[in-house]
């Protein structure tokens, strides 16, 4: 016999992870079901800048502001903009409203904040069907089954559930980034951690950049970025580290030293990291019973800041709805929905717009002026 939830989240990212805690703090229990085995089973990712608008107002319906201000980065939201001879084109303390928080703090507290069982950690998803009447029954990888009456897809760019709702799939951005660190940034590498500052950097030209973001454990995180074909990154041989380095600094051929030591100095693995989003507008026609939030719903490049911001601001919206009609759990998806739409495809506008003018000729010229009127930074 199957297990039968009211109300089922795939995907403990911070989307599902916020919506479970105002689900909570309603009075109304969900379970969330995540493929990773344990809540360390891999890196969550780096820093963000938490949209007072968004993301705050977020946390403050889950009741975790407090906890959230505990773990800000102080001068994390310093960002600057450099020349690839490393002149320091323009550097701003950042935009009043917007704090620097590790995600992995993030995610701890969430996590911290849900009663015991909420997550059922190593259950990964592989499909999901209609049952009828609102209900569907979700499969597992182990051959087990549940049912719901709600099912909301949190489950990232590749969502088991979306399926139910739409065809579109991801497609590639254009743009490929290799992820690369340097640890004690300050102790070993003090040239380029006086050059890049205290929170985040740009160094563009001619299609390619490295972006870092000083990390809360004095490490510097970049991001090496490159406006390639998709099947560039398939091209390098990631179990060869020194073959990487190479290519990578090939192409950074006269940059400045302090820039190049984030690629011929890297700690560890490098990770290949292909950026897709999912169209522009991406929407559905209301089914009952289900819904996406997050980057199941509408997966964007990072050039615009909003995508942990939206997916936290998608779960406290959508669990706000859903506990406003506790005797009509379809109503409140319909409400979520309709608000969801239109305020999605204006941050995948903004987003598609951040990348072509990050990757586009005049990069840097252009990001001067973007900052030097607005304040704004442009990842997430």
């Amino acid at each position: 016999m199957s297990t039968h939830h009211t109300l089922a989240i795939v995907g403990a990212g911070l989307g599902g992870l916020v919506a479970a805690r105002v689900l909570h703090v309603r009075g109304i229990e969900a379970v969330v079901y995540e493929r990773d085995a344990s809540p360390t089973a891999r890196p969550q990712g780096g820093m963000l800048d938490i949209h007072e608008e968004s993301g705050q107002a977020a946390l403050r319906a889950a009741g975790l502001f407090e906890e959230f201000r505990a773990i800000v980065h102080p001068g994390g939201e310093e960002f600057r903009a450099l020349d690839p001879d490393g002149t320091v084109r323009h550097k701003d303390a950042g935009e009043a409203g917007r704090p620097e928080v590790d995600r992995n703090d993030l995610r701890r507290i969430l996590l911290d904040s849900l009663p015991e069982g909420t997550v059922r950690w190593d259950t990964k998803v592989t499909g999901a069907r209609a049952l009828g009447d609102g209900r569907h029954e979700v499969t597992l990888a182990d051959g087990t089954v549940f049912t719901t009456d709600v099912l909301i897809g949190a489950d990232g760019a590749w969502s088991r559930i979306r399926p139910l709702l739409s065809p579109a799939v991801p497609a590639y951005a254009g743009v490929s980034f290799v992820e690369t660190d340097l640890y004690e940034a300050a102790v070993r590498h003090p040239a380029t951690a006086e050059l890049l500052g205290g929170g985040m950097m740009f160094a563009l030209a001619d299609g390619k950049g490295i972006l870092t973001h000083l990390e809360t454990d004095g490490s510097i995180h970049a991001y090496v970025a490159f406006k390639v074909p998709e099947d560039w990154l398939s091209g390098l041989d990631f179990t060869h580290p020194d073959s990487v380095k190479e290519t990578l600094l090939a192409h950074f051929e006269g940059w400045d030293d302090r820039l190049r030591a984030l690629i011929a100095d890297a700690d560890d693995a490098m990770t290949p990291r292909p950026i897709h989003a999912l169209p522009v507008g991406h929407r559905w026609a209301h089914m009952p019973g289900v819904t996406l939030l997050g980057d199941a719903a509408h997966l964007m490049s990072p050039f615009a800041g909003e995508g942990a911001n939206a997916a936290l601001q998608d779960g406290a919206e959508l669990a706000t709805a859903l506990a406003a009609h506790p005797d009509a759990f379809d109503t409140g998806l319909l409400a979520y929905e309709q608000a969801l739409f239109p305020r999605a495809e204006q941050t995948a506008v903004q987003s598609a717009q951040g990348l072509d003018l990050l990757f586009g000729p005049d990069a840097t010229e252009n990001l001067v002026a973007m900052m030097s009127g607005q304040g704004e930074q442009q990842s997430d």
